[in-house]
């Protein structure tokens, strides 16, 4: 079976956020052998898809497991995916790939240019009371924090600013323990001159995962947060922990657009089978 790695939201290698993507034959094999698998590639998420019956509402099913669980929904992984199926020819013609999920129907489309843009639901956004748990734990000055949608299940905490986001060292044992997917913290760019209008860093250690690269899910409840602070419906977000990477935010009412690069650097076979 084959196997690629894929860093996704970047245009070049070991940047982004890498994921597993892994294409079936037939179905979904046994939850405790994706488990496995998840662990063994032990990347945030390793993608799994195998294609449905033409004339359905969707022409992949496509799941994602963390190496320690299964998650409703998630950004990067379902770029990698795109972006193996439009390498190896399958991405069909004439529209755009069609995935379903726990979350619902997601559609990805390939530009000439190269680039991705997904389409998936917006967030909402609900203000609540920071927790003392997460005050401290963050250890960091809080301005606002806003509940997601139940796919994503994040917390996202406004920062006072750019500096804040990226010194950030959180307590990961304390975060590990919170009953969430995980935290978000988010402030607006320094300097919009440098190509992005805001920054964020996510966590998600109860999921097996201390930081996270580039977390797409995350951006459809960043898009709207930042949509109404900066009074535009177009943005560019920078993920900014070691890897890095960008991604370009369309917000589109009750869809979110996720556009970025992807790229391959690893193509390998899987040798141990359901």
């Amino acid at each position: 079976m084959r196997l690629r790695i894929v860093d996704a939201f970047t245009d070049r290698p070991f940047r982004g956020n890498p994921a597993g993507v892994l294409l079936l034959d037939d179905g979904f094999p046994p939850d405790a052998w994706l488990r496995q698998v998840a662990a063994e590639v032990n990347l945030s998420e390793t993608a799994f898809a195998h294609r449905l019956p033409p004339g359905g509402d969707a022409d992949w099913a496509l799941r994602w497991f963390t190496p320690t669980a299964e998650v409703d929904m998630c950004g990067h992984a379902t770029l990698a995916t795109a972006h193996v199926l439009a390498s190896d020819g399958l991405a069909g013609r004439g529209g755009p790939i069609r995935f379903g999920a726990r979350c619902g129907i997601l559609t990805a489309d390939t530009s000439e240019d190269g680039t991705i843009t997904l389409d998936f639901p917006t967030s909402t956004l609900t203000p609540v009371e920071p927790d003392a748990a997460v005050r401290e734990a963050l250890g960091a000055e809080i301005r606002s924090v806003h509940d997601t949608a139940e796919h994503i299940g994040d917390l996202l905490v406004e920062l006072a600013d750019e500096a804040a986001v990226r010194g950030l060292a959180p307590d990961l044992a304390a975060l590990r323990a919170y009953a969430r997917r995980g935290v978000v913290v988010t402030a607006p760019a320094e300097d919009p001159s440098r190509g992005y209008d805001f920054v964020s860093r996510g966590f998600f250690p109860a999921f097996g995962i201390d930081e996270d690269p580039v977390t797409g899910s995350a951006h459809t409840a960043l898009a709207p947060f930042w949509a109404a602070r900066l009074g535009r419906t177009r943005l560019t977000g920078l993920q900014s922990g070691a890897r890095q990477g960008l991604v370009r935010v369309t917000l589109a009412g009750g869809r979110t657009l996720l556009t970025g690069h992807a790229v391959t650097v690893i193509d390998g076979e899987l040798l141990a089978r359901p």
